[in-house]
């Protein structure tokens, strides 16, 4: 009995173990939170690093990340568009489609501002086969913006030369708050020198705005990977290639001091051509008062080119007569403007780049009254071309007076060019025929789609080799086109053809490098040329006098310039379907 008591006493050792286990387990979970505060948390963190990203990239990085994330976002946008809707079934809504791309690529543009409207500027001077939409879009893209606050300005002097603008210990004895211009990238104000007797010259003082050397990296590799994107993945168009020579040269648009050489070295150009060494004026700079971010030179009191009622009331053209008026009209200006960049192009290889009506002033002869002196300002933009790439260019010019069709296809092979007719057209700025195109029924017939495929196709086959291509022409060709613009806005004065023709065809006959047979050669190519000039001269009076008859009997007249627009917009619609804006032909 008492066995049995002890037995029922004593405890059970798997009892006693599953109590030890027990002692040592984990603890009971705490219950988690809901799911949805959860996700309330990792919003609210995510939000405040977001947040405050912004304030840091606002504060201290001027916005630099909110603006690719703008590129990169509206572009994606425009991509997506494009997948969406540019299809054979909805062949009806494609202009409504290129409208909207316009209206954001335009929004894009201008809300980024600084290098972006001189990006989209670059795009624009060459965009007259793209549609309607955004040529109109890409025209109203004018480097202006407003002015910087003065302290701001300061900063940025004190910063550069470590003391005041102004004042007994300053670097100017007067220093103008207010700037007189203001563009994208930077803006001007008034200065005065110190003297010993107080007449210290004045000066334009021109000062970057402090944001665009934060900006420019970012905005530049921003631009890369759109346009690669475009190039391999989206649009399938040859356009990556010239992205790092655009960005170069707009990396040393940003760059003061190479300003100030580009601006000496032009005036020792224009003082080696006796033609154009009385008549063009670069205004002085000071090398010893320029910095990277500061540029001082002469300041030049005249009216600038883009001010059309006051340039023909200079040059006597105006409503009411003007005894002071300057000799020559508007034609000397004209002249002197297309013989300055044809001398730029094909005798020195230099050239400007953005030579744009605000960029121009006219003033009188400071020794000679009442003769008239180009004055070109901004120096900032300038490409250097080869020899090779002169003697290629003049030859094509010239070939494209004497119609020497075998020429201009050799010139345009060499360059990977698979259409010359088109790059004739695009180089005169007038229609050139190989063959007598008869495609304006074809494109009539087409869809939106159809049409905008075979665009894509043929703007394809003109860029055939991009290894191949001059990147120089891209700069070249805004040149050109600028300083049509500018012959037309005053209602083309001169043949601006023949005299760019000439310029080309006699730097050929002036190669040092020629022999004697090859010089013999280039002369007897000279004669051709200027027997070829008759048509073209005949044509450009013919419609000098027709504009003379309708201005006396008080009709609309139309200039050559104008005539050779409205026979390029029919060789655009009949050869790409493309419509041409009225603003593709501006200066």
């Amino acid at each position: 009995m008492l066995r049995i008591r002890n037995l029922l006493l004593r405890p059970d050792p798997t009892l006693i173990l599953r109590r030890a286990a027990s002692s040592h387990a984990a603890p009971k979970p705490i219950p988690r939170a809901p799911w949805s505060r959860r996700l309330l948390k990792g919003a609210s963190y995510t939000a405040l690093t977001i947040g405050g990203l912004y304030v840091v990239d606002i504060q201290f990085n001027e916005s630099s990340i909110v603006r690719n994330v703008r590129t990169l976002w509206t572009c994606g946008l425009i991509a997506l568009d494009y997948k969406l809707n540019f299809k054979p079934e909805l062949t009806e809504e494609i202009p409504a489609l290129h409208q909207r791309v316009a209206d954001r690529v335009y929004d894009l543009l201008t809300t980024n501002g600084g290098l972006y409207i001189k990006m989209g500027q670059a795009i624009g001077n060459n965009a007259a086969l793209l549609p309607g939409p955004l040529q109109e879009k890409f025209a109203k893209l004018f480097d202006d913006a407003p002015q910087v606050p003065y302290s701001v300005v300061e900063s940025v002097l004190k910063a550069e030369y470590g003391r005041e603008p102004a004042g007994p210990g300053g670097i100017f004895e007067i220093f103008e708050e207010q700037a007189v211009a203001s563009a994208s990238v930077a803006q001007v104000h008034r200065a005065k020198l110190k003297s010993e007797d107080g007449n210290g010259e004045w000066v334009a003082v021109k000062v970057q705005k402090p944001a665009v050397s934060r900006q420019v990296e970012w905005d530049l590799g921003a631009f890369h990977i759109v346009m690669w994107l475009y190039e391999h993945y989206l649009f399938h168009m040859p356009v990556y290639f010239v992205a790092g020579f655009i960005s170069d040269h707009l990396r040393r648009e940003l760059d003061f001091e190479q300003e100030a050489r580009n601006a000496l070295m032009t005036g020792d150009f224009i003082q080696s051509e006796p033609s154009l060494a009385d008549k063009v004026y670069v205004p002085r700079v000071y090398p010893e008062l320029s910095t990277k971010k500061v540029l001082v030179a002469e300041w030049i009191d005249g009216t600038r080119l883009s001010d059309k009622k006051g340039v023909k009331d200079l040059m006597g053209e105006g409503p009411s007569p003007n005894a002071a008026a300057l000799r020559g009209g508007t034609k000397w200006i004209m002249d002197t403007m297309v013989q300055l960049f044809s001398a730029q192009i094909f005798s020195w290889g230099w050239v400007h780049c953005d030579p744009h009506p605000g960029n121009i002033l006219i003033r009188g002869h400071p020794l000679k009254p009442r003769q008239p002196q180009f004055v070109l300002l901004d120096h900032g933009l300038y490409v250097r071309v080869t020899e090779t790439f002169r003697h290629q260019y003049a030859t094509l010019w010239k070939s494209l007076m004497t119609m020497d069709y075998d020429t201009i296809k050799d010139v345009a092979g060499q360059w990977g060019i698979g259409t010359p007719d088109l790059f004739a057209s695009a180089t005169l700025m007038k229609p050139v025929r190989f063959g007598g195109q008869k495609a304006r029924e074809k494109f009539d017939n087409m869809s939106q789609y159809e049409r905008s495929v075979l665009i894509k196709q043929r703007l394809q086959g003109f860029l055939s080799d991009t290894d191949k291509m001059p990147k120089e022409l891209v700069f070249i060709g805004r040149n050109m086109r600028i300083v049509q613009g500018n012959n037309q806005m005053f209602g083309s004065p001169v043949n601006r053809i023949r005299i760019t023709g000439s310029w080309a065809s006699k730097s050929l006959i002036r190669n040092p490098n020629l022999t004697s047979r090859q010089r013999a050669q280039e002369y007897v190519g000279y004669l051709a040329f200027l027997f070829a000039t008759f048509a073209i001269d005949a044509a450009f009076y013919f419609t000098r006098l027709k504009q003379w008859t309708r201005t006396l009997l008080g009709l609309k007249s139309h200039g050559f310039e104008d005539e050779l627009e409205r026979t390029m917009k029919g060789f655009a619609k009949s050869n790409f379907g493309v419509e041409i804006a009225d603003t593709a032909f501006q200066g």
